[in-house]
Protein backbone atom coordinates (compact mmCIF):
# COMPACT_ATOMS: atom_id res chain seq x y z
CA UNK A 1 0.00 0.00 0.00
CA UNK A 2 1.91 2.87 -1.30
CA UNK A 3 0.23 5.88 0.99
CA UNK A 4 0.65 3.74 4.08
CA UNK A 5 3.30 5.70 5.35
CA UNK A 6 1.05 8.75 5.46
CA UNK A 7 -1.05 7.04 6.88
CA UNK A 8 -2.56 6.61 10.71
CA UNK A 9 -0.30 4.08 13.01
CA UNK A 10 -3.70 1.66 13.48
CA UNK A 11 -3.69 2.00 9.17
CA UNK A 12 -0.05 1.58 9.14
CA UNK A 13 -0.04 -1.86 10.88
CA UNK A 14 -2.56 -3.73 8.58
CA UNK A 15 -1.53 -2.66 5.49
CA UNK A 16 2.33 -1.34 5.69
CA UNK A 17 4.90 -3.82 3.81
CA UNK A 18 1.71 -5.67 1.78
CA UNK A 19 2.83 -6.38 -1.58
CA UNK A 20 1.66 -4.15 -4.70
CA UNK A 21 2.33 -6.56 -7.88
CA UNK A 22 1.73 -10.17 -8.78
CA UNK A 23 -1.53 -11.72 -7.71
CA UNK A 24 -1.86 -9.20 -5.04
CA UNK A 25 -2.94 -11.23 -2.21
CA UNK A 26 -4.03 -9.42 0.77
CA UNK A 27 -2.02 -11.53 3.34
CA UNK A 28 1.63 -11.60 2.08
CA UNK A 29 2.61 -15.31 1.38
CA UNK A 30 5.60 -17.71 2.90
CA UNK A 31 8.51 -18.18 0.50
CA UNK A 32 9.82 -20.87 1.96
CA UNK A 33 12.60 -21.30 0.06
CA UNK A 34 16.72 -21.16 0.70
CA UNK A 35 17.84 -19.62 -3.04
CA UNK A 36 16.25 -18.40 -5.76
CA UNK A 37 17.06 -19.00 -9.60
CA UNK A 38 18.00 -16.31 -12.30
CA UNK A 39 16.28 -15.55 -15.36
CA UNK A 40 20.02 -15.64 -17.07
CA UNK A 41 23.62 -15.66 -16.32
CA UNK A 42 23.46 -12.45 -17.03
CA UNK A 43 20.96 -11.34 -14.44
CA UNK A 44 22.47 -13.40 -11.87
CA UNK A 45 25.52 -11.42 -12.25
CA UNK A 46 23.86 -8.35 -12.39
CA UNK A 47 22.14 -9.03 -8.94
CA UNK A 48 25.95 -10.24 -7.56
CA UNK A 49 26.89 -6.82 -8.38
CA UNK A 50 23.76 -4.84 -6.96
CA UNK A 51 22.52 -3.84 -10.13
CA UNK A 52 18.50 -4.38 -10.48
CA UNK A 53 15.95 -6.10 -8.29
CA UNK A 54 15.30 -9.31 -7.37
CA UNK A 55 16.57 -12.06 -4.70
CA UNK A 56 19.80 -14.23 -4.85
CA UNK A 57 19.79 -16.27 -1.51
CA UNK A 58 17.22 -16.11 1.88
CA UNK A 59 20.56 -14.90 3.95
CA UNK A 60 20.46 -12.07 1.67
CA UNK A 61 16.72 -11.63 1.21
CA UNK A 62 13.43 -13.13 1.12
CA UNK A 63 10.28 -11.67 -0.37
CA UNK A 64 8.39 -12.03 3.03
CA UNK A 65 11.02 -11.15 4.88
CA UNK A 66 11.29 -8.11 3.27
CA UNK A 67 7.81 -7.30 3.44
CA UNK A 68 7.86 -7.47 7.38
CA UNK A 69 11.12 -5.58 7.26
CA UNK A 70 9.29 -2.77 5.48
CA UNK A 71 6.10 -2.63 7.42
CA UNK A 72 8.35 -2.35 10.92
CA UNK A 73 10.49 0.87 8.72
CA UNK A 74 6.71 2.09 7.97
CA UNK A 75 5.53 1.96 11.78
CA UNK A 76 9.27 3.61 12.43
CA UNK A 77 9.37 6.62 10.28
CA UNK A 78 12.38 4.78 9.21
CA UNK A 79 14.30 4.49 5.48
CA UNK A 80 14.52 0.88 5.57
CA UNK A 81 14.68 -1.89 7.95
CA UNK A 82 16.50 -5.00 8.55
CA UNK A 83 15.20 -8.66 10.28
CA UNK A 84 16.82 -10.75 12.69
CA UNK A 85 16.95 -13.62 13.96
CA UNK A 86 16.59 -12.31 17.60
CA UNK A 87 16.44 -8.87 19.50
CA UNK A 88 20.43 -10.35 20.23
CA UNK A 89 21.12 -10.53 16.93
CA UNK A 90 19.66 -6.76 16.09
CA UNK A 91 21.74 -5.47 18.56
CA UNK A 92 24.80 -6.80 18.10
CA UNK A 93 24.49 -6.44 13.71
CA UNK A 94 24.09 -2.63 14.84
CA UNK A 95 26.74 -2.44 16.65
CA UNK A 96 29.30 -4.33 14.91
CA UNK A 97 28.56 -2.12 11.95
CA UNK A 98 28.99 1.33 13.74
CA UNK A 99 32.00 0.23 16.18
CA UNK A 100 35.49 -1.08 15.69
CA UNK A 101 38.64 -1.62 17.80
CA UNK A 102 39.86 1.39 19.96
CA UNK A 103 35.61 3.02 19.65
CA UNK A 104 34.41 4.04 22.63
CA UNK A 105 30.23 3.13 23.50
CA UNK A 106 28.15 4.99 26.06
CA UNK A 107 25.45 2.80 26.93
CA UNK A 108 22.32 3.33 29.71
CA UNK A 109 23.19 1.39 33.08
CA UNK A 110 19.33 0.18 32.87
CA UNK A 111 19.43 -2.30 29.78
CA UNK A 112 18.06 -5.48 28.77
CA UNK A 113 21.16 -8.06 30.56
CA UNK A 114 22.22 -9.64 27.67
CA UNK A 115 23.02 -6.23 26.07
CA UNK A 116 25.34 -5.03 28.85
CA UNK A 117 26.84 -8.41 28.99
CA UNK A 118 27.40 -8.21 24.89
CA UNK A 119 29.82 -5.09 25.37
CA UNK A 120 31.48 -6.34 28.42
CA UNK A 121 32.23 -9.59 27.45
CA UNK A 122 32.35 -9.63 23.54
CA UNK A 123 33.03 -6.22 22.01
CA UNK A 124 35.73 -5.69 24.72
CA UNK A 125 37.94 -8.66 23.54
CA UNK A 126 37.72 -6.88 20.11
CA UNK A 127 39.14 -3.53 21.98
CA UNK A 128 35.72 -1.73 22.42
CA UNK A 129 35.92 0.16 25.71
CA UNK A 130 31.97 1.14 27.02
CA UNK A 131 30.58 3.43 29.98
CA UNK A 132 27.43 2.25 31.74
CA UNK A 133 25.84 5.84 32.70
CA UNK A 134 22.18 6.68 34.57
CA UNK A 135 20.96 8.18 30.72
CA UNK A 136 17.95 9.78 32.25
CA UNK A 137 20.76 12.37 33.89
CA UNK A 138 22.10 14.41 30.75
CA UNK A 139 25.21 15.58 32.83
CA UNK A 140 26.34 12.07 33.15
CA UNK A 141 25.91 11.34 29.22
CA UNK A 142 27.93 14.29 28.54
CA UNK A 143 30.65 13.56 31.19
CA UNK A 144 31.18 9.99 30.19
CA UNK A 145 32.32 11.22 26.27
CA UNK A 146 35.05 10.57 25.29
CA UNK A 147 37.25 11.69 21.86
CA UNK A 148 36.61 7.74 20.81
CA UNK A 149 33.19 7.77 21.56
CA UNK A 150 31.07 6.78 18.22
CA UNK A 151 28.15 5.69 19.52
CA UNK A 152 25.65 6.31 22.32
CA UNK A 153 23.29 3.65 23.09
CA UNK A 154 20.14 4.33 25.37
CA UNK A 155 17.07 1.81 26.43
CA UNK A 156 13.59 4.15 27.21
CA UNK A 157 12.42 2.92 28.94
CA UNK A 158 15.18 0.95 31.01
CA UNK A 159 15.03 -2.85 31.79
CA UNK A 160 13.76 -3.27 33.89
CA UNK A 161 13.35 -0.15 36.03
CA UNK A 162 11.84 2.05 33.96
CA UNK A 163 13.65 5.17 33.85
CA UNK A 164 12.46 6.79 30.89
CA UNK A 165 15.53 9.02 29.33
CA UNK A 166 14.96 12.17 26.60
CA UNK A 167 15.86 10.77 23.36
CA UNK A 168 15.31 14.36 21.85
CA UNK A 169 18.48 15.96 24.59
CA UNK A 170 20.70 13.07 23.84
CA UNK A 171 20.29 12.87 19.67
CA UNK A 172 21.48 16.36 20.48
CA UNK A 173 24.71 15.72 22.79
CA UNK A 174 25.50 12.81 20.35
CA UNK A 175 25.39 14.99 17.32
CA UNK A 176 27.16 17.21 18.65
CA UNK A 177 30.10 15.05 19.50
CA UNK A 178 30.05 13.35 15.89
CA UNK A 179 28.36 10.22 17.40
CA UNK A 180 25.54 7.95 16.08
CA UNK A 181 22.38 7.57 18.47
CA UNK A 182 20.81 3.59 19.07
CA UNK A 183 17.75 3.47 20.52
CA UNK A 184 16.17 0.16 21.92
CA UNK A 185 12.68 0.73 21.55
CA UNK A 186 11.46 -2.67 22.73
CA UNK A 187 9.24 -1.48 25.36
CA UNK A 188 7.47 1.04 23.54
CA UNK A 189 6.89 -0.13 20.50
CA UNK A 190 6.81 2.18 17.67
CA UNK A 191 2.98 2.97 18.04
CA UNK A 192 4.46 4.50 21.13
CA UNK A 193 7.41 6.29 20.71
CA UNK A 194 8.75 6.96 17.66
CA UNK A 195 12.95 7.96 18.14
CA UNK A 196 14.00 8.29 14.62
CA UNK A 197 11.67 11.61 14.68
CA UNK A 198 12.98 12.54 17.85
CA UNK A 199 16.52 12.58 16.30
CA UNK A 200 18.08 8.99 16.49
CA UNK A 201 19.83 7.83 14.07
CA UNK A 202 19.08 3.87 14.50
CA UNK A 203 16.36 2.08 16.23
CA UNK A 204 16.41 -1.28 17.18
CA UNK A 205 13.53 -3.62 18.63
CA UNK A 206 12.72 -7.31 19.69
CA UNK A 207 10.33 -8.14 17.59
CA UNK A 208 9.70 -11.39 20.02
CA UNK A 209 7.53 -9.00 22.08
CA UNK A 210 5.01 -6.22 21.67
CA UNK A 211 5.16 -6.68 17.86
CA UNK A 212 4.54 -10.11 17.26
CA UNK A 213 2.52 -9.93 20.67
CA UNK A 214 1.99 -13.27 20.74
CA UNK A 215 5.18 -15.10 22.42
CA UNK A 216 5.38 -17.84 19.69
CA UNK A 217 8.55 -15.98 17.95
CA UNK A 218 11.99 -15.17 18.37
CA UNK A 219 13.33 -12.07 16.11
CA UNK A 220 14.87 -8.25 16.06
CA UNK A 221 14.47 -5.87 13.53
CA UNK A 222 16.58 -2.56 12.75
CA UNK A 223 15.53 0.03 11.47
CA UNK A 224 17.88 3.38 9.86
CA UNK A 225 17.04 6.85 8.79
CA UNK A 226 19.43 6.64 5.40
CA UNK A 227 20.52 4.60 2.44
CA UNK A 228 24.22 4.61 2.87
CA UNK A 229 23.58 3.38 7.16
CA UNK A 230 21.06 0.69 5.34
CA UNK A 231 23.79 -0.68 3.20
CA UNK A 232 26.01 -0.81 5.61
CA UNK A 233 23.65 -2.70 8.56
CA UNK A 234 22.92 -5.23 5.25
CA UNK A 235 25.74 -5.76 4.60
CA UNK A 236 27.10 -6.53 8.39
CA UNK A 237 24.20 -8.89 8.31
CA UNK A 238 24.99 -10.93 5.69
CA UNK A 239 28.01 -11.77 6.83
CA UNK A 240 27.11 -12.28 11.02
CA UNK A 241 24.16 -14.60 9.41
CA UNK A 242 22.16 -13.62 12.08
CA UNK A 243 18.93 -13.17 9.85
CA UNK A 244 14.50 -14.29 10.34
CA UNK A 245 13.90 -16.70 8.27
CA UNK A 246 10.57 -16.94 6.11
CA UNK A 247 8.23 -18.22 8.28
CA UNK A 248 8.83 -16.48 11.50
CA UNK A 249 8.43 -13.35 9.34
CA UNK A 250 5.06 -14.22 7.82
CA UNK A 251 4.22 -14.92 11.88
CA UNK A 252 5.66 -11.23 13.00
CA UNK A 253 4.10 -9.69 9.96
CA UNK A 254 0.78 -11.25 11.42
CA UNK A 255 1.00 -10.22 14.66
CA UNK A 256 1.83 -6.55 13.49
CA UNK A 257 -1.95 -6.23 12.48
CA UNK A 258 -3.07 -6.36 15.65
CA UNK A 259 -0.54 -4.11 17.14
CA UNK A 260 -2.35 -0.77 17.61
CA UNK A 261 -5.62 -2.21 19.11
CA UNK A 262 -3.06 -4.52 21.71
CA UNK A 263 -1.33 -1.84 22.74
CA UNK A 264 -4.28 0.15 23.90
CA UNK A 265 -5.48 -2.55 25.91
CA UNK A 266 -1.88 -2.87 27.35
CA UNK A 267 -1.65 0.59 28.02
CA UNK A 268 -5.38 0.75 29.76
CA UNK A 269 -4.32 -2.33 31.87
CA UNK A 270 -1.37 -1.40 32.52
CA UNK A 271 -2.29 2.10 34.13
CA UNK A 272 -5.16 1.03 36.27
CA UNK A 273 -3.13 -2.31 38.10
CA UNK A 274 0.20 0.77 38.61
CA UNK A 275 -2.11 3.03 40.56
CA UNK A 276 -3.51 0.10 41.84
CA UNK A 277 -0.11 -1.34 43.30
CA UNK A 278 1.00 2.12 44.53
CA UNK A 279 -1.95 2.22 46.84
CA UNK A 280 -1.23 -1.17 48.14
CA UNK A 281 0.49 -1.39 52.10
CA UNK A 282 2.62 -4.69 50.94
CA UNK A 283 4.08 -2.58 47.96
CA UNK A 284 7.09 -0.19 48.97
CA UNK A 285 7.13 2.02 45.57
CA UNK A 286 5.76 1.38 41.86
CA UNK A 287 7.84 2.71 38.43
CA UNK A 288 5.28 3.11 35.41
CA UNK A 289 5.83 6.14 33.40
CA UNK A 290 2.21 7.03 33.10
CA UNK A 291 2.25 7.49 36.81
CA UNK A 292 2.56 11.26 38.19
CA UNK A 293 5.08 9.78 40.56
CA UNK A 294 7.62 8.35 38.13
CA UNK A 295 10.77 10.75 38.29
CA UNK A 296 10.72 11.02 34.31
CA UNK A 297 6.98 11.24 34.03
CA UNK A 298 7.51 14.66 32.69
CA UNK A 299 9.65 13.22 29.63
CA UNK A 300 7.55 10.18 29.34
CA UNK A 301 4.26 12.52 28.73
CA UNK A 302 6.29 14.40 25.91
CA UNK A 303 8.09 11.96 23.66
CA UNK A 304 5.35 9.28 24.21
CA UNK A 305 1.83 8.79 23.07
CA UNK A 306 1.00 6.15 25.64
CA UNK A 307 2.97 4.90 28.65
CA UNK A 308 3.18 0.97 27.43
CA UNK A 309 2.48 -2.60 29.86
CA UNK A 310 5.35 -2.82 32.18
CA UNK A 311 5.46 -2.07 35.16
CA UNK A 312 7.91 -2.41 38.11
CA UNK A 313 7.68 -2.49 41.83
CA UNK A 314 9.12 -3.52 45.01
CA UNK A 315 7.13 -5.17 48.28
CA UNK A 316 7.66 -4.75 51.63
CA UNK A 317 10.14 -7.69 52.46
CA UNK A 318 12.18 -7.84 49.28
CA UNK A 319 13.64 -10.83 47.46
CA UNK A 320 11.97 -13.54 49.94
CA UNK A 321 8.69 -11.59 49.31
CA UNK A 322 9.14 -11.38 45.44
CA UNK A 323 9.39 -14.60 45.73
CA UNK A 324 6.59 -15.54 47.65
CA UNK A 325 4.31 -13.78 44.97
CA UNK A 326 5.58 -15.17 42.24
CA UNK A 327 4.94 -18.00 43.29
CA UNK A 328 1.32 -17.09 44.39
CA UNK A 329 -0.41 -15.95 41.15
CA UNK A 330 -2.39 -18.13 39.29
CA UNK A 331 -2.90 -16.09 35.80
CA UNK A 332 0.19 -13.88 35.48
CA UNK A 333 2.63 -16.67 34.18
CA UNK A 334 6.08 -17.03 35.65
CA UNK A 335 8.23 -16.64 32.71
CA UNK A 336 10.85 -14.34 31.10
CA UNK A 337 10.38 -11.81 27.99
CA UNK A 338 7.13 -9.57 27.91
CA UNK A 339 4.61 -7.81 25.26
CA UNK A 340 2.37 -10.58 24.78
CA UNK A 341 -0.66 -11.08 24.98
CA UNK A 342 -0.37 -12.93 28.50
CA UNK A 343 0.60 -11.78 31.44
CA UNK A 344 4.04 -12.42 32.90
CA UNK A 345 5.69 -11.76 36.10
CA UNK A 346 9.78 -12.63 36.46
CA UNK A 347 12.34 -11.33 39.41
CA UNK A 348 15.27 -9.31 36.65
CA UNK A 349 18.10 -9.95 39.63
CA UNK A 350 17.83 -13.65 39.31
CA UNK A 351 16.63 -13.74 35.94
CA UNK A 352 16.99 -11.65 32.89
CA UNK A 353 19.78 -9.48 34.77
CA UNK A 354 21.35 -12.23 36.65
CA UNK A 355 24.22 -12.13 34.18
CA UNK A 356 25.17 -8.57 34.73
CA UNK A 357 26.67 -9.15 37.91
CA UNK A 358 25.78 -7.74 41.47
CA UNK A 359 27.98 -4.56 40.76
CA UNK A 360 26.15 -3.59 37.19
CA UNK A 361 22.91 -4.64 38.81
CA UNK A 362 23.80 -2.48 41.76
CA UNK A 363 24.68 0.47 39.11
CA UNK A 364 21.72 0.45 37.66
CA UNK A 365 19.06 0.54 40.68
CA UNK A 366 18.15 -3.19 39.70
CA UNK A 367 17.42 -4.42 43.78
CA UNK A 368 17.46 -8.21 44.52
CA UNK A 369 13.58 -7.30 45.35
CA UNK A 370 12.81 -5.67 42.43
CA UNK A 371 9.89 -7.30 40.61
CA UNK A 372 8.82 -6.61 36.61
CA UNK A 373 5.07 -7.22 35.81
CA UNK A 374 4.33 -7.20 31.31
CA UNK A 375 0.57 -6.69 31.56
CA UNK A 376 -1.23 -8.68 28.88
CA UNK A 377 -4.99 -7.76 27.47
CA UNK A 378 -6.85 -9.82 29.52
CA UNK A 379 -9.86 -8.79 31.12
CA UNK A 380 -7.92 -6.09 34.25
CA UNK A 381 -10.23 -7.16 37.16
CA UNK A 382 -9.06 -10.89 36.46
CA UNK A 383 -5.36 -9.55 37.17
CA UNK A 384 -6.00 -7.06 39.86
CA UNK A 385 -7.89 -10.50 41.38
CA UNK A 386 -5.15 -12.66 40.79
CA UNK A 387 -2.13 -10.02 42.20
CA UNK A 388 -4.66 -9.35 45.36
CA UNK A 389 -4.55 -13.00 46.39
CA UNK A 390 -0.97 -13.40 45.91
CA UNK A 391 -0.13 -9.64 47.59
CA UNK A 392 -2.30 -10.92 50.19
CA UNK A 393 -0.32 -13.88 50.95
CA UNK A 394 3.01 -12.59 50.88
CA UNK A 395 1.52 -10.21 53.78
CA UNK A 396 0.32 -13.41 55.28
CA UNK A 397 3.77 -14.63 55.90
CA UNK A 398 5.49 -11.56 57.31
CA UNK A 399 6.26 -12.18 60.80
CA UNK A 400 3.68 -10.34 63.12
CA UNK A 401 5.91 -7.73 65.25
CA UNK A 402 5.74 -8.86 69.29
CA UNK A 403 3.65 -6.14 71.84
CA UNK A 404 5.30 -5.37 74.91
Amino acid sequence: MSESRQSAPETQCVHAGNYEAGFRPVTPPIYQTSTFSFESADKGRDLFLGKGEGYIYSRMGNPTVEALENAVAILEGGHKGLACGSGMAAIHTALAALLGSGDHIICSDAVYGPTCSLLDGVFERFGVAASFVDTSDLDAVRAALRPATKVIYIETPGNPTLVVSDIEAIAAIAHDHGAVLVVDNTFMSPILQKPLALGADVVVESLTKFLNGHADVVGGAIVVGDETGYREMRKVLNLLGGVLPPFESFLVHRGIKTLALRMERHCASAARIAAWLEGHEAVLWVRYPGLESHPQHAIARKQMSGYGGLISFELQGGVEAGRILMDSVRMCGLAVSLGGVETLIQHPASMTHASMGAEARRRAHITDGLVRLSVGIEKVDDLIADLEQALARVQASRPVAAHG
